[in-house]
């Protein structure tokens, strides 16, 4: 929930420009504002591009006396390609269950565009060596009921919840270890193919600085970058250090 018309207007059209003459082609960057901006920043963003337009959430309904909610059929006639699913945020302070979010990669899916489905586990949680319980528990509760058709369309981002907005991070090897745990269940349930070809992103700040040792882990595949996204420089370095 951060920058008011102008500022979402300037962050966006730097990132644009900036990607344009410095990110590799096939580094995809997605840009993820509040509901409110995504018709300007959608007005910035060149259609064939690297740079897609992401949503931070939808509803779980097409229409209807939802009043404040937003429909995922309305977020498509924006132009966005990608929507936030399930980020810790939204668990933690809406208390999102694993039913709604699997309603909701649901009607993302339909809709034709792609969910950024969020997982990963709290500090009391990792302390408890529970990671692996709680995350495989979240990608079944809200994943696994999709068929081998679908689930190639989903991205996951595993985000530690003890490395967000605190300044710590996960280590390369914890980061690596996490995202094999993620790629492993895949495989188990639908095939090491289809498993491979998922793509699965770090989340937990990410920053100009650690980002190429994290990106270089064989299982990371990109990041969902939190506070260094208000920065152009940093967007753009993080993403040219992929």
């Amino acid at each position: 929930m951060n920058c008011l018309k102008e500022d979402a207007q300037k962050l966006a059209s730097e990132i644009v420009n900036m990607a344009k003459d410095e990110v590799p082609s096939d580094v995809a960057l997605i840009m993820c504002p509040p509901f409110v901006h995504l018709g300007t920043v959608k007005s910035l963003i060149p259609s064939g591009g690297q740079v897609f337009l992401g949503a931070q959430n939808c509803y779980t309904e097409d229409s209807g006396a939802y009043t404040g909610e937003i429909s995922v059929a309305m977020l498509k006639s924006y132009g966005v390609d990608y929507v936030i699913i399930g980020h810790s945020e939204r668990r933690e302070y809406f208390e999102e269950s694993h039913e709604m979010l699997a309603k909701k990669v649901d009607k993302v899916l339909s809709n034709g565009l792609k969910p950024i489905f969020c997982c990963g586990e709290s500090l009391k949680q990792r302390e408890a060596e529970e990671q692996e319980k709680i995350v495989t528990s979240q990608l079944e509760e809200s994943l696994f009921h999709l068929s081998k058709a679908e689930i190639p369309n989903v991205v996951i981002a595993y985000e530690p919840v003890w490395a967000i907005g605190t300044g710590k991070t996960a280590t390369s090897e914890q980061a690596q270890e996490m995202h094999r745990i993620i790629r492993r269940k895949l495989a188990e349930k639908y095939g090491e193919q289809i498993a491979d070809h998922i793509s699965i992103l770090y989340g937990g700040s990410a920053k100009p600085g650690n980002a190429p040792e994290l990106f270089a882990n064989n299982d990371v595949d990109g990041g969902l970058i939190g506070g260094a996204s208000l920065k152009s420089r940093d967007f753009i370095d993080i993403a040219k250090s992929y």
